[in-house]
């Protein structure tokens, strides 16, 4: 079994903000692959799909997103899962709008959901797929831009970079992360 988690904040008030593109990620994977067995366990929501013969575990931490580690940790240690077969989408202000960044590991990049994942798992040695929210507009503070909706005009571009992240994390469940990242670094 792969793990693909989602980060974002649970509740309406942080539906559709820039710091839930993974929610909105995993959560179209979920409906384009017919999700079954809709769960709330490992302190999240989770659900079952298969591509290719694979079993994939979709996860959304519903710990907020400075704490998604915990959630992370008991779902892998409960599957048994290794680190080469965990998955993390998320959103990453550093990167212009729509654009995918796949790792195989590193650092959080100030990304807090990816350093509390790194904090409990004991090391950053899993893949992470980063999808570009821009950077804030001069005179917003960085946590009132990543929790701001996406304007009208960027909506068509963040659509479609979802369905290039569904794309990627298919790619990544099929042919593993160096070929993920080949075909979908740096490319709009």
């Amino acid at each position: 079994m792969k793990l693909v988690v989602g980060l974002g904040n649970p509740g309406r008030r942080y539906e559709e903000t820039r710091h839930n593109v993974g929610f909105i990620v995993v959560g179209e994977l979920a409906r384009k692959y017919s999700a079954s067995g809709l769960k709330t366990r490992f302190q999240g929501g989770t659900a079952e799909i298969v591509v290719d013969g694979e079993k994939i575990l979709l996860l959304t931490p519903t710990t907020y997103m400075n704490l998604s580690g915990a959630s992370v940790l008991a779902a892998r240690d409960f599957y048994k899962i290794p680190q080469e077969d965990i998955l993390v989408v998320c959103d990453d202000l550093n990167l212009p709008l729509a654009r995918l960044r796949v790792r195989a590991a590193g650092s959080a990049g100030g990304q807090k959901g990816l350093e509390d994942i790194i904090r409990r798992l004991g090391t950053d040695e899993f893949a992470r797929l980063r999808i570009g929210i821009g950077a804030p507009p001069d005179g917003w503070s960085w946590p009132d831009f990543v929790l701001s909706k996406f304007a009208k005009e960027e909506i068509p571009a963040m659509e479609q970079a979802v369905a290039r992240a569904i794309e990627a994390a298919v790619v990544w469940t099929r042919e593993g992360v160096q070929v993920c990242m080949n075909r979908y670094n740096g490319k709009e």
